[in-house]
């Protein structure tokens, strides 16, 4: 008797377990091009933002296109470089970027298949950026200090990029015809001018279009401002309606884990670590508490990624379904599924297609 009261005992703890443990149902799944690695680069601008466009030209040409992420870091890196120089080093020369960064590199250089433009070269398999920077910063450094060494910085900072990451090309060949690449983006139809960043914050008016001041944020792009429960309601639509989202968020946190796949906010710290594969109680997120943590630095600009869908756990809470650019060996086969609480603390900012914003707020916001 004792055996079989110590085996249901054990059988009702095993299912009290299984309770607890996280089971996901898909609410909204829109189709996105295949998971890839920035590998050891901080390019992930760059690949979230071009899974993001791969999502829109299909919604808007019907292309199944794998643009190269690396065309765009190399053209961008040329515009860092300027901006370095002419604030005379008084700004941050570094590998991150912002999803209007691409726009921007888009509408002026074009875009480029991911067969024309790999940005790797021989034997290479996968990306290792980790010595560009400070070689192109050396050389940047040099210019404005007026060492005799270096009179051409364009010059010699083309010669660091070519060979890291590859030469600008003027034609290419996709699907036996001969592009440039600003033919190939007409092509695409995707228009850089449709897409508008929205952010939360209660440091500048709700509503106004202000430069959010964030140190990736090189080329001062603006942000228009809304109050928190619009902002998360507008992703919601747009998912709804079919636009996947790109977005800007903190994944600094302890309880933002890739390995496990989940993301959320833990209301008591304790619970942190449970929390990441089982059902814990969140911390409810006001537009105060959230301020305070953007202010403090806990809440920092740390990673971008690609917006796709919606997903449920078993007591029915809400959670993101967002692919990342960390490649495809980890939980969800490179997807993580932030909670809608992880969304309202630590997002920093979300690029959507202007269509996606109800035209109640088009008008309030001028766009």
């Amino acid at each position: 008797m004792k055996k079989y009261i110590l085996l249901a005992l054990f059988i009702i703890s095993y299912n009290f377990i299984l309770a607890q443990q996280y089971k996901f149902t898909t609410v909204i799944e829109i189709p996105a091009t295949s998971v890839k690695s920035q590998g050891k680069t901080g390019t992930c601008w760059s690949f979230s933002t071009s899974s993001f466009i791969e999502s829109e030209i299909k919604r808007v040409s019907g292309l199944d296109v794998d643009i190269s992420e690396m065309y765009i870091v190399r053209t961008t890196y040329d515009d860092k470089g300027w901006n370095y120089v002419m604030r005379q080093g008084n700004a941050q020369f570094s590998e991150g970027g912002l999803a209007h960064d691409l726009m921007n590199a888009v509408s002026k250089n074009g875009l480029v298949p991911q067969e024309a433009f790999t940005g790797l070269f021989g034997e290479q398999i996968s990306y290792d950026h980790t010595k560009i920077i400070p070689e192109l910063k050396d050389v940047l450094d040099r210019y404005i200090k007026e060492d005799s060494t270096v009179t051409n910085w364009e010059k010699q900072t083309k010669v660091i990029l070519d060979k890291n990451i590859g030469s600008y090309i003027e034609t290419f060949e996709y699907n036996g015809k001969i592009y440039t690449p600003k033919e190939f983006l007409i092509i695409t139809k995707l228009l850089p001018d449709d897409y508008v960043t929205l952010t939360t914050f209660t440091h500048q008016p709700y509503f106004s279009k202000f430069i959010l001041n964030i140190p990736d944020n090189f080329s001062s792009g603006s942000f228009y401002n809304m109050p928190l429960n619009e902002y998360m309601n507008i992703i919601d639509l747009a998912l709804k309606n079919g636009y996947t989202v790109e977005l800007d968020i903190d994944v600094s946190e302890p309880t933002f884990s890739q390995k496990t796949g989940v993301a959320i906010i833990a209301k008591n710290k304790e619970d942190n670590k449970k929390g990441l594969t089982e059902i814990v109680e969140e911390l409810v997120i006001t537009p105060v508490f959230r301020q305070a943590e953007f202010e403090n630095y806990n809440t920092t600009d740390d990673h971008l990624m690609h917006i796709t869908g919606i997903v449920k756990d078993q007591k029915g809470n809400k959670y993101y379904k967002v692919k990342n650019s960390w490649g495809t060996d980890v939980a969800n086969g490179g997807y993580i599924y932030i909670s809608e609480n992880y969304m309202q603390l630590k997002s920093i900012s979300i690029m959507i297609h202007k269509d996606a914003i109800p035209a109640k707020f088009i008008e309030i916001l001028k766009i």
